[in-house]
Parts: C-alpha cells; structure tokens; sequence
C-alpha cells in the first residue's frame, strides 16, 4: 500500500513539474518576444535605421532568435508599430468638422509625411526589404490606408458625388502620394527638403482629389 501510495505521488509529481516547465517556457517566450519588439519601438523611436541584427543586439538576444519569433523584418516592423502610429481618425481630428474632401485629404498627407519622417530609418527598412522580397510588401503599415479612408469619409456618408469605381480609383491614386516612397522619392531623387517635399505631396493630393470629385 505504502509502494502504490508513493508512485502516485511519483506520477503527480513529475506531472506538476512537468506543468510548471511548459508554463515556464510559454512565459520565457512571450519575455523574450516582448524584448524584441521593445527593443525595436526604441530604435523606432531614436530614429536609427531597423535591421535585424540591430534588433537582436539590443533585445540581447541572437539573430538566430529574433528571427525564430519574427520571420521578417517587415513583420517585425509591422507588430512594432502597432500602437506607434495614431489612430487615423484622431490623427485628423484637426479637420474633423471640415466635410471639403480636398482639405481633408491636404491634411491626411501631412500628417503621413511628418509620421514617416519621425521614424524615417525604419520605413527606408521596410521598404529596401519589401523589394527585394515583393511577397512581403502586405506586412508593411497600412497607416495610408486608413488616413485616406477617414478623410474620404464624409465624402462616403453624403450624397455621393462621385461613383464606386471613381472613389476606388481616386483612393489608388491617393495611395501613390500619400506614402513613404513618395516622400523619398521627392527627397531623394528631386533633391527636395523634407518641407518641400511635403508641400508637393500635399500640392499633388490636393490636385488629384479636386479633379476625381469635380471641386477643381
């Protein structure tokens, strides 16, 4: 009896132990998970360019590790700006009692420019890996998206002025000025200052919104 009593016990034993390792290991993970995507928003903040091996020296872990939890960098950058970046409605709370599609959309652009240029190293990594790996381009911020969508809201709600495929097509449009490539194309390429390059980006958006809703 003494024998059988103590190779239950045996058996509980080792399965509590057995417990506490997996829940050991499950916390182990998400530690070291969340050191890597702090450690990421901290360079993300300081404006340092993003990489991989950046990443993993600063969360103390090995690249090896870091890209076990993360299997690229634009969905590392993804998750780590989750948060970051304001939420697109408040971001044009400035304009919210305007219903002028062209001053919205004016605004939305600004507010997209400025947003990449506060952490423009990492939307430069972002992007570099998103060419050379097309496939990964979706896992790359929206913000855009949804500047462009909460601008055009008021448009959307009211009697429409124009048609679906014509919003559709004025939103595809939008997305080409109202992004990070288009601020560095015109800083990089057109030799632009930063201010400049958003006064044309927001000139451009204004034009195009103004022709699409027939405000021109």
């Amino acid at each position: 009896m003494k024998q059988g009593r103590s190779h239950k016990g045996k058996h509980y034993y080792d399965d509590t132990m057995s417990t506490q390792a997996g829940a050991g290991r499950v916390n182990q993970k998400r530690r070291t998970r969340e050191a890597i995507l702090a450690a990421s928003r901290e360079l993300i903040r300081s404006g340092s360019e993003l990489s991989m091996p950046e990443v993993a020296r600063a969360a103390l872990v090995s690249e090896a590790t870091a890209y076990r939890y993360f299997p690229d960098l634009p969905s590392l950058v993804h998750e780590a700006l989750l948060g970051m970046s304001p939420d697109p409605v408040e971001a044009l709370a400035h304009v919210d009692a305007s219903t002028d599609p062209v001053e919205r959309v004016a605004s939305a652009t600004e507010v997209l420019m400025r947003d990449v240029l506060s952490h423009e190293g990492t939307a430069r990594a972002a992007i570099a890996a998103s060419i050379t790996r097309p496939e990964l381009a979706r896992n790359r911020p929206g913000f855009r998206f949804g500047l462009i969508d909460a601008a055009l809201a008021p448009l959307v709600d009211a009697q429409p002025t124009i048609g679906e495929a014509e919003l559709t097509q004025l939103k595809r449009d939008l997305s080409m000025i109202i992004s990070a490539e288009s601020l560095f194309t015109l800083t990089d390429v057109c030799g632009l200052s930063p201010e400049e390059a958003i006064a044309t980006a927001i000139h451009a958006a204004r034009v195009v919104t103004s022709v699409a809703t027939g405000t021109a």
